[in-house]
């Protein structure tokens, strides 16, 4: 594919190349742009990888909603990212992403996976409901400890209390397309499993 410098739009230290079919970062944007950009947004393109941001270094926020990305993601560490949305991509294994998240992005603050499979909620599935939805949130929180915001909500303190007691137990599980197979019916069961335990706990201490 032909890329072009017009297509990119540039606001001091804000960099947009927006709905152009991109399928990777061409050379010429680190190149020129590396070094000064602190946003990039980079959605509605066909991106598969985004292995140009290497000369990203000083990026501080990274938009690239609506694109091909998978759970093939890799991101070069950007120690100074704070805002990262991944909305409409192809998300499905959560726990892979966010541990490559802790190791690339320690300041990371926001973060939204709406509109992936690995985030269940109704954008995805009208299987998904609230409590599929939060139990993801725990999962994320237990992960991601410095998140202010998931997707469109700010994180409380209920919810870091909750995330730090039992969020491991909410793993949200990789979708698969076997047949009977039930994402929310995996989560319920983990969530049944830790209030086996609790109860479990209780009764050894009577």
């Amino acid at each position: 594919m032909a890329y072009n410098e017009s297509m990119v739009v540039v606001n001091g230290s804000q960099v947009s190349c927006i709905g152009h079919d991109w399928e990777d970062i061409p050379d010429f944007l680190g190149a020129k742009y590396g070094e000064v950009a602190r946003r990039l947004d980079l959605s509605f393109n066909q991106l598969r990888s985004l292995k140009g941001l290497k000369a990203f270094s000083q990026l501080e926020e990274l938009i690239v909603d609506n694109n091909l990305l998978g759970n093939d993601l890799r991101l070069p560490r950007l120690p100074r990212l704070h805002t990262l949305t991944l909305n409409k991509n192809q998300f499905t294994d959560i726990e892979a992403l966010l541990e490559h998240l802790v190791e690339v992005t320690p300041a990371l603050e926001y973060l939204s996976l709406l509109g992936n499979e690995a985030c269940p909620n109704q954008l995805v599935s009208m299987d998904k409901d609230e409590d599929d939805y939060q139990r993801y949130r725990y999962f994320v929180l237990h992960k991601l400890t410095n998140l202010k915001f998931l997707d469109t909500r700010k994180v409380t303190q209920s919810e870091r209390s909750e995330a730090e007691a039992r969020g491991a137990f909410m793993k949200v599980v990789k979708p698969k397309n076997d047949q009977g197979f039930s994402p929310s019916a995996v989560m319920s069961t983990t969530a049944s499993t830790q209030r086996a335990i609790d109860s479990s706990a209780m009764t050894s201490s009577d």
